[in-house]
């Protein structure tokens, strides 16, 4: 990746940042590993995606909104049918998912959740930057992308990231033209339009297909990027539509098919990167235990996240199960979150990336001490 102007600038603040800092500079990493994060905006259902099997409480929880046909992992959970070239991943030993994490943050504003992902504290406001742009400031050499419209808060800082966005969808995301048919429909000039727009979108949301490509295309981009022998290390990509009130069923078959596509892509724009490639697939908080009266979820506490590569020490399935009994859910509604996703992290940058523990909880992760990185995520 040639120093542009903007890099330059960006590169001048990180030394900055190192001047005022010290002690970053002894996070700098010689390695050439790669590590891509992307986040699922909206709340990701993770007991959809990853259905506990034969479990009497689950059943009774979801009923006929639990996935059919979900393909086994091992004998306690499975994955959601639309995920087969994870599932795959997973046969390998490349794919690696962990139960009940969640950011610290124990709302249930979209929003603030994010931030408080995003900026790497325990609270939506405890930054102003993001803990990957301070993990790039730290590594000497090191370039992160985003593959977004605007620089995302996880990227904001001093630290020599830039942004590259691909061309703008012909199409509207279909979450947001359900909730403007409700708020149109007793408009009649404007409620038959959203009805056929929906109506449209459903025929043509096949994956693959120009309607349903964005996340695919995304990862296809940054696999480029970071396959590129002067390529970012560190990358970034989002994607939006996860918050599943209603028509949950429907709306999440898609999406997970768009990730599972978007999965393909990576590994296949990134082959020669792949064996020293981790990917962490994440969301701001995750849904109800119970079903609503939509066929959907709510905001929840307790997530899911997915970690996938040819440096991931996968096959298997981390994290702390609470369960699902009344009296395990947290505020009687949600699974409750064992884990904090700074801890998922600091295991990537510490096992992966090489970067020592002790900087990150004062600089990456400010005020982190008591959150452990989590171990053996990486072969």
């Amino acid at each position: 990746m040639r120093l542009s102007r903007r890099h330059f600038i960006a590169a001048a603040g990180a030394a900055a940042t190192l001047t005022l800092w010290p002690n970053l500079s002894a996070l700098a990493s010689t390695n050439d590993q790669r590590l891509l994060v992307v986040l699922l905006r909206g709340g990701v259902d993770g007991l959809h995606l990853l259905p506990p099997r034969d479990d009497a409480a689950y059943a009774r929880l979801r009923g006929a909104l639990a996935p059919q046909n979900a393909r086994a992992l091992n004998a306690d959970f499975a994955l959601h049918p639309a995920l087969e070239f994870a599932h795959s991943l997973y046969a390998r030993g490349q794919l690696l998912p962990v139960l009940a994490i969640a950011p610290p943050y124990r709302q249930r504003s979209h929003f603030e959740a994010q931030d408080c992902l995003e900026n790497g504290t325990a609270s939506a406001n405890g930054a102003a930057s993001g803990w990957l742009n301070r993990c790039v400031a730290a590594m000497r050499g090191g370039e992160a992308l985003a593959v977004s419209a605007v620089m995302p808060l996880i990227m904001r800082g001093p630290g020599a990231a830039t942004t590259w966005s691909p061309p703008l969808p012909e199409d509207v995301d279909p979450i947001l033209l359900q909730r403007l048919q409700s708020l149109y429909a007793a408009d009649p000039q404007l409620s038959g339009a959203f009805a056929r727009a929906l109506d449209n979108q459903g025929a043509g949301m096949q994956v693959g297909t120009a309607r349903g490509a964005r996340l695919p295309q995304a990862m296809s981009a940054a696999a480029r990027f970071m396959a590129a022998a002067d390529g970012p290390r560190l990358g970034f990509v989002e994607d939006s539509g996860w918050d599943t009130h209603s028509n949950q069923a429907a709306v999440l078959a898609r999406k997970l098919g768009e990730l599972d596509a978007g999965l393909r892509a990576f590994q296949d724009g990134a082959a020669p990167i792949w064996e020293r490639t981790a990917i962490a697939i994440v969301s701001e908080f995750g849904r109800t235990a119970a079903v609503n009266g939509t066929a959907g979820t709510d905001h929840g506490t307790g997530g899911l996240a997915l970690l996938a590569g040819g440096a991931v020490r996968g096959g298997r399935i981390a994290g702390d199960w609470p369960g699902l009994a009344p009296a395990a859910l947290n505020e009687g509604r949600d699974l409750r979150a064992t884990s904090d996703l700074r801890g998922l992290f600091k295991g990537l940058l510490v096992e992966h990336l090489r970067l020592p523990e002790s900087a990150l909880e004062d600089q990456v992760f400010p005020d982190s001490r008591a959150v452990r990185a989590m171990p053996g995520l990486i072969v």
